[in-house]
C-alpha cells in the first residue's frame, strides 16, 4: 500500500490545524469569501493616477477655501463690489454655485484617489459616480459662465476617464455585467418571441428603462417635438407661415422634446396604470419645470432667447400666474400641453414607439444605436459651439481662435439666424458680459440684432 508523502509545509499547516483548527478554517473562509477583484492590485498607471488625484484635491479645497475667506473679506470692506442694490448679481450666483462644487469635488477626489491608492476598487467605482455628477454640473457652470472654451478641456478629459474607470476599476462589477449582459440577451430574445421585447417584464413599469431605448425616445420625439411645433406655429401663432424651428445645427430635431420625452417617460412609467389625472399633473409639473430651466440656461450661457410667454393671460381675463412667477419661461397652457402630451404619451405612443425601434435588426441594434449616439452627441457639441461662437460675434469678441474662424466662415450670422429662426441672442441677458461691457466692445451701441427681444411663443 502507497503511503502519501508529505512536504514540510503541509506537515506544518496540518500541524498548525491541529493545534488551532478554527483559526485555519476562519483563514480558509477569509480567502473564501474575499472578492475577486480585491485579491488583484490595483494597476500602476491608476495608482498615479489616484495620486494625481489626490494631489488635485489638496490642491483645490484650501484654494478654495482661501478664495471664500477672500470674498468674506472683500465682502466685509466693501459690499457693493458684487451687488447690485441688495440683490446679488446673477455671475455672482453662479460663480458662489461653482465654489460650492468645486470644493465637493475636491473632497471627493481625495476619497477616490485614496481607494485606488488602498485597493478599494468597489469604493473608487462608487466614488467614481459621484465625481461624474460633480463634473457636469462643473461643465455646465462653466458653460453658463464662460461659454464653450479651452476651460472645459480639463473637465471633459476628466470625465472620459471618470466614464471608463466607472464602468472597468472593479473587476467584480464588470464580471457582474458581463453576466447580465448574457442573462439579458437570453432575456431579450426570449421577450422578442412572445412580442414582449422592450418590455418591462418585471411589471413594475411598462418599458425597460436601459439605453438604447431612451435614446431612442429621445430620437423619436425630438422629430415628432419639433413637427407638432412647426404645425402649431403655422396654425395658432401665425397662421400661414412656416417658421424654422429646429434645435440642432444638423438635421430635424428639437431636444428640448427628447429630453422632456425622456424625463416623462422616467417618470412615468410606473404610473402607465394610474389614474389619469395623476398622469396630467405630473407631467405638467415636470414639462413646465423643464421647460423653463432650459430657457434659464440658454438665456443665461448664451444670451439666447427661443420663448418668451411674458404677458400671457387666462382666457384673456386676468395675467397667467405661472408665466409671471416664471418670469415668462412657461405659462399655464403650455404645462397644460405638456401634462397632455405626457398623457398620450405613456398611454398610446410608448407601445406605437416600442414596435418602431424594435424594427432595427436584430445584430445590429446596439451597434447601429451607439453609431446613432455619437452622431447625435457631435451634432449636440457642435449647436453649443456654433451657439457661443454667434453669441461672442454679437458681443464684439474677436474671432481668433481656429475654431472661432471655421465657425464664422461655415456657421455666421445669416446661417444662424436662418436656422435658429425662433430664438434671439442678446448679450446683455446672460451672465457673461454686462451692458457697459458690451457698449464698450460694440463701440457704445447694442448690436443690430440683439436690439429686438424675442416675442416668438414656443
Amino acid at each position: 500500500m502507497a503511503t502519501e508523502q508529505h512536504t514540510p509545509h503541509e506537515e506544518d499547516r496540518e500541524r498548525s490545524e491541529r493545534t488551532d483548527p478554527s483559526g485555519a478554517r476562519a483563514s480558509d473562509e477569509r480567502q473564501g469569501d474575499r472578492a475577486p477583484g480585491e485579491q488583484e492590485r490595483v494597476p500602476l498607471v491608476l495608482r498615479v493616477y489616484g495620486v494625481l488625484c489626490m494631489a488635485d484635491g489638496i490642491v483645490t479645497v484650501p484654494m478654495v477655501a482661501l478664495f471664500c475667506a477672500m470674498v468674506w473679506w472683500a465682502l466685509q470692506a466693501n459690499p457693493d463690489l458684487i451687488s447690485i442694490g441688495t440683490d446679488p448679481t446673477l455671475p455672482v450666483i453662479l460663480t458662489a454655485l461653482s465654489t460650492a462644487v468645486s470644493l465637493g469635488n475636491g473632497i471627493a477626489l481625495i476619497v477616490f484617489g485614496r481607494s485606488l491608492l488602498k485597493n478599494r476598487r468597489r469604493n473608487a467605482a462608487l466614488w467614481s459616480h459621484a465625481l461624474i455628477a460633480t463634473t457636469l454640473v462643473q461643465v455646465l457652470l462653466r458653460l453658463m459662465l464662460q461659454g464653450v472654451g479651452a476651460g472645459l478641456v480639463p473637465d471633459a478629459v476628466q470625465l472620459v476617464i471618470l466614464l471608463a474607470l466607472s464602468v472597468t476599476v472593479d473587476p467584480t462589477l464588470r464580471h457582474e455585467r458581463h453576466l447580465e449582459r448574457v442573462a439579458r440577451d437570453l432575456r431579450d430574445r426570449e421577450a422578442e418571441r412572445a412580442g414582449m421585447l422592450g418590455r418591462d417584464l418585471a411589471g413594475k413599469g411598462y418599458i425597460q428603462l436601459n439605453f438604447f431605448n431612451l435614446f431612442w425616445v429621445f430620437v423619436v420625439c425630438c422629430v415628432l417635438g419639433l413637427v407638432i411645433e412647426t404645425v402649431y406655429h403655422m396654425v395658432v401663432v401665425d397662421p400661414g407661415v412656416y417658421q424654422d424651428r429646429a434645435g440642432m445645427l444638423f438635421g430635424p430635431f428639437s431636444p428640448i422634446y427628447g429630453f422632456g420625452a425622456v424625463l416623462m417617460t422616467v417618470a412615468l412609467n410606473r404610473f402607465y396604470r394610474s389614474n389619469p389625472l395623476i398622469v396630467f399633473v405630473v407631467s405638467a409639473v415636470i414639462g413646465g419645470l423643464f421647460e423653463a430651466t432650459v430657457s434659464w440656461f440658454m438665456q443665461t450661457g448664451f444670451g439666447a432667447v427661443a420663448w418668451d410667454y411674458s404677458g400671457s393671460t387666462i382666457f384673456g381675463l386676468f395675467p397667467d400666474p405661472v408665466a409671471e412667477l416664471f418670469g415668462g419661461r412657461t405659462s399655464t397652457l403650455f404645462m397644460c400641453m405638456w401634462g397632455a402630451l405626457g398623457f398620450v404619451w405613456i398611454k398610446l405612443c410608448l407601445p406605437w414607439l416600442l414596435k418602431f425601434i424594435n424594427v432595427i435588426p436584430w445584430r445590429a441594434r446596439y451597434s447601429f444605436t451607439a453609431l446613432c449616439a455619437v452622431l447625435m452627441a457631435v451634432n449636440g457639441i457642435m449647436t453649443l459651439q456654433a451657439l457661443d461662437c454667434w453669441f461672442e460675434r454679437l458681443s464684439g469678441v474677436a474671432q481668433t481662435a481656429p475654431v472661432e474662424r471655421f465657425y464664422a466662415e461655415h456657421f455666421d450670422n445669416a446661417y444662424m439666424e436662418h436656422r435658429f429662426e425662433s430664438m434671439t441672442i442678446t448679450p446683455q441677458d446672460s451672465s457673461r458680459i454686462d451692458d457697459s461691457a458690451l457698449a464698450d466692445a460694440v463701440g457704445g451701441t447694442t448690436a443690430p440684432d440683439t436690439a429686438a427681444g424675442s416675442q416668438t411663443a414656443a
